[in-house]
């Protein structure tokens, strides 16, 4: 008689106990989808102490897609409702959802993890380097998140504000703020060119709010006039086309200044207000200085051409050329009949 040892059993750490629970209920319903979901589980792969199935696979999918579209319909609802909270400003509402989004996204990632029943504990061998992997990964995409957070929170950028901001590269962009996203903030320019410019870039660099407190707005056109016209009629004339703009304010009133005498002009610029910078500047100067062209030309007022006085230095060579030039005038004169 063989004296009888106990028989060790490997215990095989399930990092997904949501999966068998699942596996046992159907196998208890029903003898056929139990057989689907034993073939299924039959299906694994051993990594050490880990075994993932088929089976393990197709819960993780079906629960992914749960949680991902309660989380959307969810956030979707939060936002039909802040839409008709007239009380709230946009900023206040921009902020409130992507507070509300965060949340629910936060609540829909723990759930799912309930739902399934994840050891956590059983993927330690992994988390360190996948952990360190994401965190660097998503390190600007933070960033950028937060960075539109405090924007929102201190109003200091907000959706319809129209903005002028330099890249690294010294060039100028200059548009309407439309939406300020977890990222980035979109731009379009008058040209309708949309510009994604990161939340961070924002934050860090010189940003020129043309509507932050205020939404008007001064013009300045530059013009010049002969040094033969005369000046007060030309500035009667300046104001009377600022004034006939119908975009350009009453109050304040245009006002037309004397910046300095040019090398060729009296030169001139006229300062005027405008209340909806979206809707562009360069079209309010094309319009004041078409109509000063035709008031100018009404009123013999000259708009000069560059001129330049030249001094030629007096020396032999040149003597000799300009008596060179008399002979053959002279000569040609004579042949003339």
């Amino acid at each position: 008689m063989m004296s009888g040892t106990p028989a060790v059993v490997e215990q095989v750490d399930q990092p997904i106990a949501g999966a068998d629970g699942l596996r046992d209920a159907l196998a208890s319903r029903s003898t056929t989808f139990g057989d689907i979901v034993n073939t299924l589980d039959s299906l694994a792969v051993q990594i050490g102490t880990i075994r993932v199935s088929a089976w393990d696979l197709t819960v993780i999918l079906i629960v992914l897609a749960l949680v991902i579209s309660v989380a959307w319909a969810v956030s979707k609802l939060a936002h039909r409702l802040l839409v008709k909270a007239t009380r709230l400003d946009m900023t206040q509402r921009l902020l409130i959802e992507k507070m509300l989004s965060l949340m629910i996204w936060g609540i829909a990632i723990l759930v799912g993890i309930d739902v399934l029943g994840i050891d956590l504990t059983a993927l330690t061998v992994f988390s360190g380097a996948f952990g360190l992997a994401i965190g660097f990964g998503l390190q600007k995409t933070f960033g950028n998140l937060i960075a539109g957070i405090i924007l929102l929170m201190d109003k200091s950028i907000k959706p319809g504000d129209v903005i002028a901001i330099t890249d690294q590269a010294g060039n100028s962009t200059f548009g309407q703020i439309r939406r300020i996203g977890i990222r980035a903030v979109s731009l379009t320019t008058r040209d309708q060119k949309e510009y994604l410019i990161p939340n961070e870039n924002l934050m860090v660099t010189q940003v020129e709010n043309w509507s932050y407190s205020s939404k008007n707005v001064r013009i300045q056109v530059p013009v010049g006039v002969s040094y033969n016209a005369d000046i007060t009629k030309a500035e009667e004339l300046m104001l009377q086309a600022a004034g006939s703009v119908k975009r350009i304010l009453k109050a304040p009133p245009p006002t037309a200044w004397l910046e300095s005498y040019g090398d060729s002009s009296v030169n001139f610029i006229i300062h005027c207000w405008i209340t909806d910078p979206e809707e562009g500047i360069g079209n309010v100067r094309s319009e004041v200085l078409k109509t000063l062209w035709h008031l100018f030309q009404e009123h013999g007022i000259e708009i000069p051409f560059p001129q330049r006085d030249i001094n030629l230095r007096t020396n032999d060579t040149m003597r000799e050329f300009i008596e060179v030039m008399r002979e053959r005038n002279a000569r040609e004169d004579d042949q003339r009949p």
